[in-house]
C-alpha cells in the first residue's frame, strides 16, 4: 500500500532527523549543522511532504519556505524539523484522505499520456489496451477508496456498484456505460470490435475521470 510506504518513509526521516548534529559559530551561541547534512535531510523530507500532501498544501508550502530560508542554523533546522513533525503527525494520524488515489492518478496520467499517444501515430491497438487498463484499475481504485467490495469483480460489476451507489452521475454515469464493452475487445484482442473513436472515447473519459476524482484538490 501506498499509505504503508510514506509511513515507513516519515518514521525514518523522523529518525534521521534527530541524527543531525550542530556545532557551535560564530561565538554568539549560534549552533550550525553542516551543510550537506540538514540539507539532504530536508531534501528527503520535502519530497515525502510533497508527495503525500500535493504542492497547495500548507505543509508543503510552509515546509519549501523555511527550506528556502534555511540557513542550516539550530532555529532554522529546527523550524523545518516542527513542520515535518506536523505533516508526519497529521499523515500517521490518518487525516490526510486521498493519497492513494491522488498518486494513483499520477500514475494513470501517465498511461493516458502514453495511449493518447499511441493513438496519434496510428497504433489504435495499443493505445487501446493502455487506456482500458488505466480505465479498469482508476474504477477499482476508486470504489476501494470509497469503501465498496469490489474484490474479484468484473469491470462490469464495479461499475454497477460506482452507479449504485451514487459515485458517478451525470453525464459521466452516461458515459461510463459505454465502456465495458470497449475493454472487453480490448482486453480479448478483438480488434475488428474497435474504433479510433472508442479509444479516442475511453482517454477522453479516463482523463475527466482523473481530474475529478483523483485530483486531490
Amino acid at each position: 500500500m501506498i499509505t504503508e510506504t510514506f509511513a515507513r518513509r516519515f518514521a525514518e526521516l523522523a529518525k534521521s532527523f534527530g541524527e543531525i548534529t550542530f556545532t557551535e559559530s560564530g561565538g554568539m551561541g549560534r549552533s550550525y549543522s553542516k551543510h550537506g547534512q540538514w540539507r539532504q535531510w530536508a531534501t528527503s523530507a520535502q519530497s515525502l511532504i510533497r508527495a503525500a500532501f500535493g504542492d497547495a498544501s500548507p505543509h508543503y508550502t510552509n515546509f519549501v519556505s523555511l527550506y528556502t530560508a534555511c540557513q542550516g542554523s539550530d532555529h532554522d533546522v529546527g523550524a523545518l524539523g516542527a513542520v515535518f513533525r506536523s505533516a508526519s503527525e497529521d499523515f500517521l494520524g490518518g487525516y490526510v484522505f486521498d493519497v492513494d488515489l491522488r498518486v494513483s492518478g499520477e500514475v494513470f496520467g501517465d498511461f493516458v499520456a502514453l495511449a493518447r499517444k499511441s493513438l496519434s501515430e496510428g497504433h489504435k491497438d495499443v493505445a487501446a489496451v493502455l487506456a482500458c487498463a488505466a480505465l479498469e484499475d482508476a474504477l477499482k481504485r476508486f470504489a476501494i477508496a470509497n469503501n465498496l467490495l469490489i474484490a474479484d469483480k468484473t469491470m462490469q460489476e464495479v461499475v454497477n456498484a460506482l452507479k449504485t451507489s451514487g459515485l458517478v452521475s451525470g453525464a459521466q454515469k452516461s458515459l461510463l456505460d459505454a465502456m465495458p464493452r470497449i475493454r472487453n475487445a480490448a482486453m480479448h484482442a478483438e480488434w475488428v470490435k474497435l474504433s479510433e473513436p472508442d479509444v479516442s472515447s475511453v482517454i477522453g473519459f479516463v482523463e475527466q475521470f482523473l481530474l475529478s476524482k483523483f485530483s486531490g484538490g
